[in-house]
């Protein structure tokens, strides 16, 4: 195994618990809640997050200090060869670009892989990067990796309250309240960069199939794999996780042979989105005998 550290941000759904498990590093996300500045799992639970959110707190994200990102490339250079950081999709943040930016002074040894992942499918990314280093991959070959495969992945996304997105002006005004008293449920996707609405449903139930029905077109047609054989199927959701178990449930009934990992969504997402969100996502399976 090559003496290289895994890094990622609080972005990938990974607690600082079970990153320690998995041998890979954390960047906490940083949060500014009614003007004070708290890090996602650190000082910030989910639990912390919804109570603010919910009370209608003044809530920004950020990205992290230039700082606080050195530091943390410096002290894992103490111990390791080079650092594989594995950041948000730089369609979602500058924190990204950011990071090559100050990778540069590093000469080699910080490699910063422009993923374009978020939540369940970048912690699949992480899970690559692990897979890929242990098969003997040096930090630049891990890089290249996950940027040709990048793209092998896509999130469907269904709100349970337009008034996040209309706050984070995603939505009009009279947009949003159109499809309020229509109790329209819009189905949103990241294919790669960008948030961006997929369609519109009634309610929740047409809202989860039609999700259902995108992942399964991902998975046959542009993964090739409709049996289940060379795809995940991964969960998220925002506060509740009850209506994720029942929604695991039914697609586990239907198709038995993928594999889904539940985590909830990212703060990052989540206050832009609200609670009682729910996400399906498909990613394409990296095979090291491809690569190694």
């Amino acid at each position: 195994m090559g003496n290289i550290a895994i890094l990622t941000d609080s972005n990938a759904g990974l607690s600082q618990e079970e990153a320690k498990k998995l041998g890979v590093y954390v960047v906490p996300m940083p949060f500014y809640i009614n003007g004070e500045l708290y890090y996602e799992g650190i000082n910030l639970s989910q639990d912390q997050f919804f109570e603010k959110l919910l009370g209608d707190a003044d809530i920004s994200t950020s990205t992290p200090a230039v700082a606080d990102t050195t530091d943390t490339w410096d002290k894992l250079l103490k111990d390791y060869e080079s650092v594989v950081y594995i950041p948000m999709s730089s369609g979602l943040s500058s924190s990204c670009a950011t990071a090559q930016m100050l990778s540069q002074d590093y000469d080699g040894r910080v490699q910063v892989v422009n993923n374009q992942r978020i939540s369940v499918t970048q912690r699949r990314s992480i899970l690559d990067a692990i897979a890929l280093r242990d098969a003997g991959k040096n930090a630049a070959e891990i890089k290249e990796i996950l940027e040709k495969t990048k793209f092998d992945s896509s999130i469907y996304i269904t709100v349970a309250t337009l008034k996040y997105l209309r706050k984070g002006g995603r939505l009009t005004p009279a947009v949003a309240a159109i499809g309020s008293l229509l109790r329209i449920k819009p189905v949103l996707q990241i294919q790669g960069e960008k948030l961006d609405t997929f369609g519109m449903a009634r309610t929740m139930k047409q809202a989860k199939a039609e999700m259902l029905s995108a992942v399964m077109e991902d998975a046959k047609n542009r993964f090739h794999d409709p049996e289940g054989n060379d795809c995940y199927f991964d969960m998220s959701y925002t506060h509740d996780p009850g209506p994720v178990q029942e929604y695991y449930k039914e697609v586990k009934a239907a198709h038995p042979n993928y594999e889904i990992h539940i985590d909830p969504l990212s703060l990052s997402i989540s206050c832009h989105i609200g609670p009682g969100a729910l996400a399906i996502t498909c990613t394409k399976k990296l095979r090291l005998e491809d690569w190694v």
